[in-house]
Protein backbone atom coordinates (compact mmCIF):
# COMPACT_ATOMS: atom_id res chain seq x y z
CA UNK A 1 0.00 0.00 0.00
CA UNK A 2 1.03 3.27 -1.13
CA UNK A 3 2.29 5.64 1.56
CA UNK A 4 1.19 9.19 -0.81
CA UNK A 5 -1.99 10.52 -1.00
CA UNK A 6 -3.66 10.31 -4.69
CA UNK A 7 -6.15 13.65 -4.28
CA UNK A 8 -8.71 13.84 -7.03
CA UNK A 9 -9.52 17.50 -8.17
CA UNK A 10 -11.73 19.38 -9.98
CA UNK A 11 -10.23 20.31 -13.47
CA UNK A 12 -10.99 23.63 -15.72
CA UNK A 13 -13.45 21.74 -18.00
CA UNK A 14 -15.44 20.97 -14.81
CA UNK A 15 -14.81 24.33 -13.52
CA UNK A 16 -16.35 26.04 -16.47
CA UNK A 17 -19.13 23.91 -16.12
CA UNK A 18 -19.83 25.15 -13.05
CA UNK A 19 -19.39 28.90 -14.07
CA UNK A 20 -21.59 28.49 -17.00
CA UNK A 21 -23.85 27.01 -15.16
CA UNK A 22 -24.27 29.44 -11.80
CA UNK A 23 -24.22 32.45 -14.66
CA UNK A 24 -27.45 30.72 -16.22
CA UNK A 25 -28.72 30.02 -12.99
CA UNK A 26 -27.52 33.73 -11.81
CA UNK A 27 -29.61 35.46 -14.67
CA UNK A 28 -32.52 33.16 -13.88
CA UNK A 29 -32.47 34.70 -10.61
CA UNK A 30 -31.85 38.55 -11.96
CA UNK A 31 -28.93 38.28 -9.83
CA UNK A 32 -25.36 39.26 -10.89
CA UNK A 33 -22.43 37.10 -9.36
CA UNK A 34 -18.55 36.59 -9.04
CA UNK A 35 -18.04 32.98 -9.26
CA UNK A 36 -14.77 31.15 -7.75
CA UNK A 37 -14.10 27.54 -8.28
CA UNK A 38 -11.17 25.73 -6.46
CA UNK A 39 -9.32 22.43 -5.93
CA UNK A 40 -9.38 20.68 -3.05
CA UNK A 41 -6.17 22.50 -1.75
CA UNK A 42 -7.52 25.96 -2.05
CA UNK A 43 -6.24 26.89 -5.44
CA UNK A 44 -8.43 28.84 -8.07
CA UNK A 45 -8.98 26.33 -10.94
CA UNK A 46 -11.44 29.21 -12.67
CA UNK A 47 -13.67 32.68 -12.22
CA UNK A 48 -15.88 34.41 -13.56
CA UNK A 49 -17.39 38.03 -13.02
CA UNK A 50 -20.85 38.92 -14.35
CA UNK A 51 -20.93 42.45 -15.99
CA UNK A 52 -22.27 44.47 -12.67
CA UNK A 53 -21.60 42.30 -10.28
CA UNK A 54 -20.04 44.46 -7.43
CA UNK A 55 -15.97 44.67 -7.41
CA UNK A 56 -16.01 43.90 -3.89
CA UNK A 57 -17.71 40.44 -4.53
CA UNK A 58 -14.49 39.45 -6.30
CA UNK A 59 -12.93 38.41 -3.24
CA UNK A 60 -15.62 37.61 -1.20
CA UNK A 61 -16.40 34.27 -3.50
CA UNK A 62 -13.35 33.32 -3.46
CA UNK A 63 -12.85 33.65 0.30
CA UNK A 64 -16.55 31.54 0.19
CA UNK A 65 -14.92 28.87 -1.84
CA UNK A 66 -11.63 29.10 -0.06
CA UNK A 67 -13.19 28.25 3.22
CA UNK A 68 -14.82 25.37 2.22
CA UNK A 69 -11.93 23.89 0.40
CA UNK A 70 -10.25 24.39 3.87
CA UNK A 71 -13.25 22.69 5.72
CA UNK A 72 -15.06 20.86 3.63
CA UNK A 73 -18.47 21.88 4.78
CA UNK A 74 -20.84 24.71 3.37
CA UNK A 75 -20.31 28.08 4.36
CA UNK A 76 -24.13 28.15 5.53
CA UNK A 77 -23.22 25.22 7.93
CA UNK A 78 -20.35 26.77 9.94
CA UNK A 79 -22.29 28.68 12.20
CA UNK A 80 -23.70 25.89 13.28
CA UNK A 81 -20.88 24.18 14.35
CA UNK A 82 -19.61 27.44 16.45
CA UNK A 83 -22.32 29.62 17.76
CA UNK A 84 -22.01 27.62 21.08
CA UNK A 85 -18.61 28.40 21.53
CA UNK A 86 -17.49 32.23 22.53
CA UNK A 87 -13.64 31.81 21.73
CA UNK A 88 -14.41 30.35 18.18
CA UNK A 89 -17.20 33.09 17.74
CA UNK A 90 -14.58 35.95 18.94
CA UNK A 91 -11.53 34.43 17.09
CA UNK A 92 -12.84 33.44 14.24
CA UNK A 93 -11.92 36.77 12.47
CA UNK A 94 -8.47 36.10 12.80
CA UNK A 95 -8.75 33.18 10.18
CA UNK A 96 -7.67 34.64 6.82
CA UNK A 97 -10.32 34.22 4.50
CA UNK A 98 -12.88 32.57 6.57
CA UNK A 99 -15.99 33.35 6.03
CA UNK A 100 -19.56 32.14 7.44
CA UNK A 101 -21.71 33.82 4.46
CA UNK A 102 -23.88 31.47 2.59
CA UNK A 103 -22.73 31.03 -0.97
CA UNK A 104 -19.75 28.27 -0.18
CA UNK A 105 -20.29 24.74 -1.29
CA UNK A 106 -18.25 22.39 -1.77
CA UNK A 107 -17.98 19.20 -4.86
CA UNK A 108 -17.96 16.14 -3.64
CA UNK A 109 -17.53 13.21 -5.97
CA UNK A 110 -17.90 9.38 -4.86
CA UNK A 111 -17.20 10.76 -1.21
CA UNK A 112 -14.10 12.85 -1.81
CA UNK A 113 -13.80 16.77 -1.82
CA UNK A 114 -12.60 17.50 -5.22
CA UNK A 115 -13.60 21.13 -5.28
CA UNK A 116 -15.32 23.86 -3.69
CA UNK A 117 -17.51 27.15 -5.34
CA UNK A 118 -18.44 30.13 -3.63
CA UNK A 119 -20.46 32.61 -5.48
CA UNK A 120 -21.64 36.20 -3.95
CA UNK A 121 -22.85 39.32 -5.47
CA UNK A 122 -25.70 41.45 -6.47
CA UNK A 123 -27.21 38.65 -4.91
CA UNK A 124 -28.26 37.72 -1.08
CA UNK A 125 -26.77 34.51 1.05
CA UNK A 126 -30.01 32.08 -0.27
CA UNK A 127 -29.47 33.01 -3.61
CA UNK A 128 -25.86 33.02 -3.44
CA UNK A 129 -26.25 29.11 -2.03
CA UNK A 130 -29.02 27.89 -4.82
CA UNK A 131 -26.65 29.59 -7.23
CA UNK A 132 -23.61 27.71 -5.95
CA UNK A 133 -25.89 24.25 -5.68
CA UNK A 134 -27.43 24.11 -9.04
CA UNK A 135 -23.15 24.61 -10.50
CA UNK A 136 -22.41 21.58 -8.09
CA UNK A 137 -25.20 19.57 -9.71
CA UNK A 138 -24.32 19.82 -13.10
CA UNK A 139 -20.38 18.89 -12.35
CA UNK A 140 -21.96 15.94 -11.03
CA UNK A 141 -23.92 15.57 -13.58
CA UNK A 142 -21.24 15.75 -15.94
CA UNK A 143 -18.42 13.60 -13.99
CA UNK A 144 -22.00 10.84 -13.91
CA UNK A 145 -22.80 11.06 -17.60
CA UNK A 146 -18.83 10.30 -18.39
CA UNK A 147 -18.53 7.29 -15.79
CA UNK A 148 -21.49 5.80 -17.64
CA UNK A 149 -19.91 5.91 -20.87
Amino acid sequence: MSQLLQPRSINRELARVAIDTAVAASIERNCLTCIAVLDPSGHLVSYDRMDGAPFQSAQLAQDKAYSVAGNGKATHEFWQMIRDEAWLVHGVGKVEGLVFLGGGVPIYFEDELIGAIGVSGKSNMDEDRAIAEAAVDAVLERLSAVAVS
